[in-house]
C-alpha cells in the first residue's frame, strides 16, 4: 500500500489524482502531518509525501530502522514539478515509484542513486536474494575497477560491466556459501524440492525434512524455486505450510503425471496410497534437471515426509519486442524497460538505430541488414540457450509481419518467451486519417517473396466479397509495380469508385504525410513500400475530411435516413 500524505490544498489536490488513479494501491492520511507520516510509514510499504524534502526528512528520520525494513518514500513540491526519491530507492522501491508518479502527474522524477545516475543495474534490483558486499561491488562498478562475474549457474542478467577476472567478484550460485570480502552473491531460484507426506504429517517435519536436505548437499534455501507435490497433496497441511514458510510456491502434478517420470527409486507405497510409484523424486523431475538430492525421509518414527532437490538448468529469456510504427513516444513503457533488462539486442540494423541510446552500457548488439530475418531469429534463439537475457526487436508489433513468428519457430520449450506488443503501422496510418478501423477490418502483406500471389489474391478477394475494411501492407516496390493495382482492381468489383481511401506514408515519424482519397482516384505510383493503403468498407465515409467506417450499418442507415 502506498500512503499519501499532504499538507495544503495544491498538495492535495497532487494527492487526490494518485488517489483517483490508483484507488487499489493508495490510502490517504488525514490529520495532522507528523501524525499521518508515523502512521503511514508504520503502515505502508511506501510513501508519497506532498511536502518539503526538508520537512520529511525530519519526520522521517526517528523512524528509520534499516535499508532493507524502510518504506520507500517520494516527496512531491508544491508545484508538481519534481518527485524526488528520497528514501528506498532500490530496497523500498522509490525509484520506480518516483517515475510512475512523475509520469502520472507531469512532474519531473528526481533519482540520486548511483547506479541509477549511470544507467547500471543494481545489485539489488535483479529480482534474487542478494548478500554480501553490495555497496563495495557497487561502487567498483561505478568507478570502472575489475569486477570478475562467476556464474556456477546460468541466469539471464541485465548487461553488467563484468570481467573473467577481477579484485571484487559477482557469483551467481544456488550453493551453500558465505560471501567473501569485496563478493556479491545473487542466488537464482534454480532449485525444485519435491516433497511427499502422510496425511497429518506435521509442518514442523515436513520443514525440517526439507532444510536438512538442503544443508546436507550443500544448497541454499534461498534459491528454492517452488516445492512440489501430487495433487492428492495438494492440501495436506504441513506442505502447505512448509511452502508458505519457505515463501515459495506449492505446484501440484497429476498421479498420471508423476507416474510418466522415469526416477531412481520407485517404491510400493505411494503408488497403493496415490496412484503412482514416486511422489518426491518424480515432482522434483517434471520439468526435467539435475537430481542432486535423491530421495530422503524424516528422521521422525515413523518417517511422514519425504523430499528430492534438483536443480533445473538455467533458462534463458527472449522478449521479441515491438517498437511501434517509428515514433519515441508511441514505444511502449514495457517494450523500454525490456530494452534495458537484455544483455543481448538483436535487430535489423535501422531499427537498432532508433533505441541504440535506451540500451544500457554493455549491451551486446547483434544486427543485420534486410533480408536476415530468419537468421536473425535463429541467432536470438541461440542466444537465449545460452542462458543470455535476449530482446528481439521488430517495428510495429513484433507478431504482426514482423520477428515474432519466426522466432517462435525456431524456440522450444527450453527457453522463456516473452512477447511485447507495439502499435502496428495500421493503427498509426488509422489514427492520422481519422476512423477507418471502425468496423471489421483485416491487414493484407502485398508482397510475394514469402508468400505466393495466388494466396493473397485469394485472401483480397475474400475481404472484397464480405466487405471489410482492407489496410495493405508492402504495397508496392520498384520491383513489385503490379500488385497493388490489381488488389484494388479486386476491390473496385464489390465497391463503389467514390470508396474512401487513405493513404498513411511513415505514420508518426517526421516526415509524416497523409491524403484521403477514393478507389477510383488513387494512383498506386504514388505509393511506396513506406506507405500503408487503408481501403473503406461500403459504409465507410469522408466525414468532414477524415475516414470514418461506422461501427455497424444499421447505424449508418439511420443516420442517412434522418438527413
Amino acid at each position: 500500500m502506498i500512503g499519501l500524505i499532504s499538507a495544503t490544498a495544491a498538495g492535495a489536490a497532487a494527492r487526490d489524482r494518485l488517489a483517483a488513479a490508483w484507488p487499489d494501491r493508495t490510502r490517504v492520511y488525514e490529520g495532522p502531518v507528523g501524525d499521518a507520516v508515523r502512521t503511514a510509514f508504520a503502515q505502508c510499504e511506501q510513501l508519497v509525501c506532498f511536502l518539503a524534502t526538508g520537512a520529511v526528512v525530519r519526520l522521517v528520520a526517528p523512524l528509520l530502522s534499516g535499508k532493507t525494513e524502510d518504506p520507500g518514500v517520494v516527496c512531491v513540491d508544491e508545484g508538481g514539478r519534481f518527485a524526488v526519491s528520497l528514501l528506498g530507492g532500490h530496497a523500498g522501491g522509490a525509484n520506480e515509484l518516483a517515475r510512475e508518479v512523475g509520469g502520472l502527474l507531469g512532474a519531473e522524477p528526481v533519482v540520486t542513486t548511483a547506479t541509477d545516475a549511470v544507467d547500471l543495474p543494481g545489485l539489488d534490483t535483479l529480482g534474487l536474494p542478494v548478500q554480501g558486499d553490495v555497496a563495495g561491488v557497487s561502487r567498483a562498478l561505478l568507478d570502472g575497477e575489475a569486477v570478475a562475474l562467476r556464474a556456477e549457474v546460468a541466469w539471464p542478467l541485465p548487461p553488467l560491466p563484468v570481467t573473467d577476472e577481477g579484485a571484487y567478484t559477482i557469483r551467481v550460485t544456488d550453493r551453500l556459501v558465505e560471501a567473501a570480502g569485496r563478493e556479491v552473491v545473487l542466488r537464482p531460484p534454480t532449485l525444485v524440492v519435491g516433497v511427499g507426506a502422510s496425511k497429518g504429517a506435521p509442518v514442523e517435519e515436513v520443514l525440517g525434512l526439507v532444510e536438512d536436505a538442503l544443508r546436507e548437499a550443500g544448497l541454499s534455501a534461498a534459491s528454492v524455486a517452488e516445492l512440489a507435490t501430487v495433487d492428492a497433496k495438494a492440501g495436506e497441511p504441513g506442505i502447505v505450510e512448509a511452502a508458505e514458510r519457505l515463501g515459495v510456491p506449492l505446484v501440484t502434478y497429476s498421479a498420471g503425471e508423476l507416474a510418466g517420470i522415469d526416477v531412481p527409486h520407485p517404491s510400493d507405497a505411494p503408488l497403493a496410497a496415490v496412484g503412482t510409484p514416486s511422489v518426491a523424486e518424480a515432482a522434483a523431475l517434471v520439468g526435467g534437471g539435475e537430481l542432486l538430492v535423491p530421495k530422503r525421509k524424516s528422521a521422525a518414527s515413523p518417517a511422514m515426509a519425504t523430499c528430492a532437490v534438483v536443480r533445473r538448468p538455467g533458462r534463458g529469456r527472449l522478449a521479441v519486442v515491438g517498437l511501434g510504427p517509428g515514433a519515441r513516444d508511441l514505444l511502449t513503457p514495457r517494450a523500454q524497460a525490456e530494452l534495458r533488462r537484455a544483455s543481448v539486442l538483436v535487430g535489423l540494423d535501422q531499427y537498432v538505430d532508433q533505441i541504440r541510446d535506451l540500451l544500457r552500457p554493455g549491451t551486446r548488439i547483434l544486427e543485420s541488414g534486410l533480408g536476415a530475418e530468419e537468421e536473425r531469429a535463429r541467432t536470438a534463439v541461440e542466444e537465449a540457450r545460452k542462458g543470455q537475457a535476449v530482446a528481439l526487436i521488430g517495428s510495429g508489433d513484433a507478431g504482426v509481419y514482423a520477428m515474432a513468428s519466426p522466432a517462435l519457430a525456431e524456440a522450444s520449450d527450453d527457453i522463456d518467451v516473452v512477447g511485447v506488443p507495439g502499435v502496428t503501422a495500421a493503427l498509426a496510418a488509422g489514427a492520422i486519417l481519422g476512423a477507418p478501423l471502425g468496423h471489421d477490418h483485416v491487414s493484407i502483406s502485398l508482397s510475394d517473396l514469402h508468400t505466393p500471389w495466388e494466396i493473397i489474391e485469394r485472401r483480397v478477394r475474400a475481404a472484397a466479397e464480405a466487405d471489410i475494411v482492407v489496410t495493405f501492407y508492402n504495397p508496392r516496390s520498384r520491383g513489385r509495380d503490379w500488385q497493388l493495382p490489381k488488389a484494388l482492381g479486386i476491390l473496385a468489383e464489390h465497391r463503389t469508385p467514390a470508396t474512401p481511401v487513405g493513404v498513411a506514408r511513415n505514420a508518426s515519424r517526421p516526415d509524416e504525410s497523409s491524403r484521403l482519397t477514393t478507389l477510383g482516384a488513387l494512383d498506386p505510383a504514388t505509393v511506396d513500400m513506406m506507405t500503408v493503403v487503408t481501403v473503406g468498407n461500403t459504409a465507410t465515409r469522408d466525414i468532414a475530411g477524415r475516414m470514418v467506417t461506422p461501427r455497424g450499418y444499421r447505424w449508418q442507415s439511420a443516420r442517412e435516413g434522418s438527413e
